[in-house]
């Protein structure tokens, strides 16, 4: 992993305790547990993106992709498999 992804996940883990420290003398302790699942679950979604586009090396379409797809018309639309991703 790149230097950048690693500070992104020290940074998106600081963010996460100083939330978890100012929520946990208002929110009970299950609906905490709850959001630590999420939270988690939400850093693997911003790891996985930041990954896929490091190393496709895109930001997204272009305008003249985009464009030239408008122009085209309809398309079929492609389908993926989604696998989902296993979280400890």
């Amino acid at each position: 992993m790149s230097r950048d992804g690693e500070r992104l996940i020290e940074l998106i883990n600081e963010l996460g305790t100083r939330v978890s420290h100012v929520v946990s003398d208002m929110v009970p302790h299950a609906a905490q547990v709850h959001l630590l699942n999420a939270q988690r679950e939400l850093i693997t979604a911003l790891m996985l993106i930041y990954e896929h586009r490091v190393s496709t090396g895109t930001s997204g379409p272009s305008r003249s992709g985009a464009a030239s797809r408008a122009r085209a018309g309809p398309r079929k639309r492609a389908t993926r498999r989604v696998r989902k991703i296993p979280i400890e």
